[in-house]
């Protein structure tokens, strides 16, 4: 019997272009996908269009054996998940076999985060930096303002060099961001980020007016790239002596919600400064809530003291 495969996978990638209007990266990731299948079952003497489930599974795990990551495995499945529905919409299959396939399970690995010391010695390069009067002065005082911001509201790196010129024009100690889904939220500022912005926000007001955002740029969104925010944090922590590869912005942003929850703030709090929509997402810092549990028992309860009083 004539094995279709190619053909239909042919005819799948027409549809998913005309149709669904899939990008040519999205249609090219597809056909190596399901091209990679179909050369695994041919081994296994069948073709992709005939495939049964115990089939795919074997492919699933033929991938886990060859070392191939849980979010790699995924990709393939939902390709071959998105083949399959098209077969059996053009009734060319009367079943979908990915139907009863599990996805693999992504493990979530900690995020990397920053001590408390280390976060220190970094603000405190930053600042010194801004008061020395260098010839790149403004340059000093905006990454100390950076520094400040992100470390003081755990903003998402994109939100934070996309902050508008207006902020300076807010007295209070609290800051409106506008983050994903176009949702705004609330975060209280500290008393070391209002000073830095303020005077970064001073020397601004003499050097330009003109431009509508707080971290202007010559570049085509008009604020500071984040690339650039993120090389010269870099640069910054290399002077600070912290090692380079330890940082980014969005480790930093780890770091506030992690040395938050360290010192007793509630999970759902944290989920809300962050901007988190879902719980679950908030919850990859689950780990930090149960080391302070395990200190709480092990300084609190009376066991545990009677304990160490025998030692």
């Amino acid at each position: 019997m004539t094995d279709m495969s190619a053909a239909y996978v042919e005819a799948f990638l027409e549809m998913m272009s005309a149709e669904r209007g899939a990008a040519a990266n999205t249609l090219q990731s597809y056909e190596r996908d399901l091209e990679d299948a179909r050369s695994f079952l041919r081994s296994r003497g069948t073709g992709l269009t005939d495939a049964s489930a115990d089939d795919l599974r074997s492919y699933l795990s033929h991938l886990a054996g060859q070392g191939f990551k849980a979010s790699s495995q995924a990709r393939r499945l939902s390709a071959l998940r998105q083949f399959y529905k098209f077969l059996y919409a053009e009734g060319l299959r009367t079943d979908d076999p990915t139907g009863i396939l599990d996805a693999p399970k992504k493990v979530r690995t900690l995020p990397k985060t920053l001590s408390i010391e280390d976060v220190t010695r970094l603000i405190g390069q930053a600042e010194a930096e801004a008061k020395s009067g260098s010839d790149d002065a403004m340059a000093k005082l905006r990454m100390h303002a950076l520094i400040e911001l992100l470390y003081a509201t755990g903003m998402r790196v994109s939100e934070l060099v996309s902050l508008p010129a207006s902020v300076l024009a807010q007295n209070g100690r609290f800051l409106i961001i506008r983050g994903k889904g176009n949702k705004e939220r609330l975060v209280p500022l500290s008393q070391a980020a209002i000073r830095a912005m303020r005077a970064y926000g001073e020397a601004l007001q003499e050097e330009s007016a003109d431009s509508p955002w707080l971290f202007p740029s010559n570049g085509k969104s008009g604020h500071l790239p984040r690339q650039v925010f993120a090389r010269d944090l870099k640069s910054l922590a290399a002077r600070a002596g912290i090692r380079v590869t330890a940082i980014s912005p969005h480790v930093l942003r780890h770091a506030f919600a992690s040395h938050l929850l360290a010192n007793g703030a509630d999970l759902r709090a944290v989920q809300e400064l962050l901007g988190h929509s879902d719980i679950s997402t908030t919850q990859i810092y689950t780990h930090v809530l149960e080391e302070r549990l395990h200190d709480l028992v092990q300084n609190h309860h009376p066991l545990a003291k009677q304990a160490k009083k025998q030692d």
